[in-house]
């Protein structure tokens, strides 16, 4: 499965001059654990519930007082719609971040989080079954004999 097909599309931004309050406020409204920090229209970082958290309990501030850009962290990994969803998850993975922003030819088209890829799980692991099934029967075919032909 590509991450296109898992993916969300629609992506929720707030712009970097924004304060955590007005973050916190777009993410409940839409319901999502997070949003991409954009300065000048481009993703400078994203926001999460954690950061939000994070940010609010170390500073011991109100959440209007703290620029979402402090709370945010600063370096985007992303992922290409054509990728795997299992090269996403090993990314995640790696990358120690649950979300990664979708970016084809320099513009974000979606987001894929760990919520998009446990909701796809049942399409992944019959996938995953087909492909060993694949191969299994590829290794069945291919016998040699003797001669190696």
């Amino acid at each position: 499965m590509l991450v296109r097909d898992a993916m969300t599309s629609e992506v929720v931004t707030v712009p970097a001059d924004a304060s955590l309050q007005e973050a916190v406020g777009q993410m409940l409204r839409e319901g999502v654990g997070s949003a991409v920090v954009t300065r000048e229209g481009n993703p400078a970082g994203i926001v999460t519930e954690t950061d939000a958290l994070k940010a609010g309990y170390l500073s011991e501030r109100p959440f209007p007082e703290i620029p979402v850009a402090k709370a945010a962290t600063g370096s985007l990994v992303t992922t290409a719609p054509d990728a795997t969803v299992r090269k996403a998850v090993r990314q995640m993975h790696d990358e120690d971040v649950k979300k990664l922003p979708v970016v084809e030819s320099m513009e974000m088209v979606g987001i894929l989080t760990m919520t998009d890829v446990v909701r796809k799980q049942e399409k992944l692991i019959d996938e995953a079954v087909g492909l060993e099934e694949g191969r299994e029967g590829w290794s069945a075919e291919r016998t040699w004999d003797a001669d190696g032909i």
